[in-house]
């Protein structure tokens, strides 16, 4: 696989009048093309942090990150902070209007991936209309409007409940593998990384560095739902915790 992305001895300091405070310390790893990484850790530790490094949101660090071969970087917060008094597709449209880049063909691009995954009745809908989940699907999209190569993940389902959290991480892991995106997850949730990722990295406590690397290797590897149920999860369920309590 080709490396798309490469974190060199990353340093993340924040200042405040009294004093510094060292947040992220030597890390290091790299993404391929079609990987899908997910980065656990204790609470606090720094993995939004790090995803901010990584989409340019945050310049103020030491170390190299390197996007390679012109890849493009898109990034799906944590909330789907979509607009009320913007329709479904407006909405979806909001990333190309802010780049300039909204054509006609990219506009006809993106009904398409809103006809594909189940939102065409609700393009000219307003997010009031939409379950919780079908506004993560929205928020996906949009984020995918603008062709990205690496999609950037910040706890995409934290705001779900359990069932519907299940539901949409099916779906997202669907959709994500069939536009051939790489992604760069954060998430609290273990078995949502073993299930989504073939990459788990385990972070310390601040200042957080890498503890692990999983390769995620599950027999018969399918949706995230069906992943749960292969016989490998529970190891790998059982090392990544042990990992992250030795900092609870």
């Amino acid at each position: 696989m080709n490396k798309i992305l490469k974190v060199k001895n990353l340093k993340k300091t924040y200042h405040t009048k009294n004093e510094e405070t060292l947040a992220i310390k030597d890390v290091n790893f790299e993404l391929e093309e079609g990987d899908f990484i997910a980065i656990v850790g204790p609470s606090g530790c720094g993995k939004s942090t790090i995803l901010n490094i990584l989409c340019g949101l945050d310049k103020s660090y030491k170390g190299d990150v390197e996007v390679l071969d012109n890849k493009s970087i898109g990034y799906m917060l944590q909330n789907d902070a979509l607009f009320n008094f913007r329709t479904i597709l407006n909405n979806c449209l909001l990333g190309l209007e802010i780049q300039s880049k909204l054509s006609l063909e990219n506009k006809e691009y993106v009904i398409k991936l809103l006809e594909t995954y189940g939102l065409k009745e609700f393009i000219s809908s307003y997010p009031t209309s939409l379950s919780g989940g079908m506004k993560q699907r929205v928020a996906l999209i949009r984020t995918l409007a603008t062709k990205p190569d690496i999609i950037l993940l910040d706890e995409p389902f934290s705001a779900l409940d359990y069932q519907t959290r299940l539901a949409v991480s099916d779906d997202v892991y669907k959709i994500i593998k069939k536009e051939k995106k790489s992604v760069i997850m954060v998430t609290h949730d273990i078995a949502e990384a073993i299930s989504l990722a073939n990459k788990v990295i385990v972070l310390t406590n601040r200042p957080c560095t890498i503890k692990n690397i999983y390769d995620i290797n599950l027999s018969n590897r399918s949706t995230p739902i069906e992943n749960r149920k292969a016989k490998e999860f529970s190891y790998y369920y059982d090392m990544i915790w042990k990992d992250i309590d030795t900092y609870v």
